[in-house]
């Protein structure tokens, strides 16, 4: 490829399990629905609720501070995870996606204090963003953990 770095898709549609209640025939059998979602559609939703959120805090000197940081943080893992689908290699995929946890995990602090001061009321919006905050915490977690073995394999197979 004339020395060339080869530009490697990474998709990262997911899978999600959720538990539906006990199968009728046998109660120590949960019941499992799996629904397929696309990511990026659920980063958009993401982004586009902190910006919700950002607009209904007050506009003062602390509440325009955290809503700038609120806002940087929180629209970040989309294009970010943008980028880790066009990964150039393996390990930068990895990095990418490390980058959209950090900035997952930012946000979810930012989100706290505004409810430990209040900034603003605690109502189920917000409740609903932290939830999702953390289930995209989880997502990213388990994400790079199956990245990184998938590339520990592939050094071990071509060594």
């Amino acid at each position: 490829m004339n020395g060339e770095k080869e530009n490697i898709e990474h998709p990262t549609s997911n899978t999600e399990h959720r538990s539906v209640g006990y199968d009728a025939r046998d109660d120590a059998t949960l019941r499992v629905e799996e629904r397929v979602y696309d990511l990026e559609e659920r980063l958009l939703e993401y982004a586009a609720s902190v910006i919700r959120v950002v607009r209904d805090l007050p506009k003062d000197r602390e509440s325009n501070h955290i809503a700038g940081q609120l806002l940087r943080s929180g629209t970040s893992p989309l294009p970010k995870h943008g980028e880790a689908e066009a990964a150039e290699s393996p390990a930068d995929f990895i990095h990418k996606l490390k980058i959209c946890l950090k900035e997952l995990r930012e946000t979810r602090r930012w989100l706290l204090l505004v409810l430990r001061v209040p900034l603003a009321q605690g109502g189920p919006g917000l409740d609903a963003l932290l939830q999702e905050t953390s289930e995209l915490i989880r997502i990213f977690v388990a994400s790079i953990r199956t990245a990184e073995r998938r590339a520990a394999t592939r050094e071990n197979d071509a060594s």
